[in-house]
This record gives structure tokens, sequence and C-alpha cells, in this order.
């Protein structure tokens, strides 16, 4: 049986060649990761300018909102605003590969 590692370093390939008397069986597995680390990292850009944008909006209509004195809906609009924060600030972690350990990255 004879095995060779094909590929790129995006995508491994695998190919087997099996020799049995007069018949050759060939067979090819790629590996089980089909999102490339380059999509990964436009998704999570992609998050970051999201979530950048949300905080930019919540500030300006929390800030309206108390401008106005209307003070039935500050929760709703701060607790939208801090999840704007921690999305962006936990993919913004993750775009620059820092790992986290302790309480800290446990609640990140």
């Amino acid at each position: 049986m004879n095995e060779e590692i094909l590929g790129t370093s995006d995508l491994p390939v695998a190919v087997t060649q099996v020799t049995d008397g007069s018949n050759v069986t060939t067979s090819s597995t790629s590996s089980s990761s089909s999102i490339s680390r380059g999509s990964q990292v436009y998704f999570q850009c992609a998050v970051v300018v999201i979530g950048v944008v949300a905080m930019a909006t919540n500030a300006l209509v929390l800030y309206a909102l108390l401008a106005s004195k209307q003070h039935k809906k500050h929760v709703l609009i701060a607790l939208d605003l801090f999840g704007s924060f921690f999305l962006t600030a936990t993919y913004s972690l993750m775009l620059c590969n820092i790992y986290l350990t302790g309480s800290v990255g446990y609640w990140l």
C-alpha cells in the first residue's frame, strides 16, 4: 500500500493507492475544514465592522433619548450597546489570535 500526502497549505489532500494483483484502487480524502482561514478573517472583520456601527448607533440613540428625557427605554438601548461592545471586543481578539486564559478569558 502506497500513501502520499499531496496538497497546498490551504487544503491538504491524502491520496491512497491500493494495488491488489491486477486491480488498482485510488481514493482521496480532503480535510474536514471546508472554510479556509481567509474567509474566516473576512467574516471576523465584517462582524467587527457591524459591531462598531451598532455601538455608534446605539450610543447616538441613547444620547437622543437622554437629551429628550424619555426614560422608559434606556435600559434596552444600554443593554444593546454593551452587547455590541462585547461582540466587537470578542471578535477583535479572535481576529488578532489572542487567546485569553483565566477568568477574563472565560467570561470573554
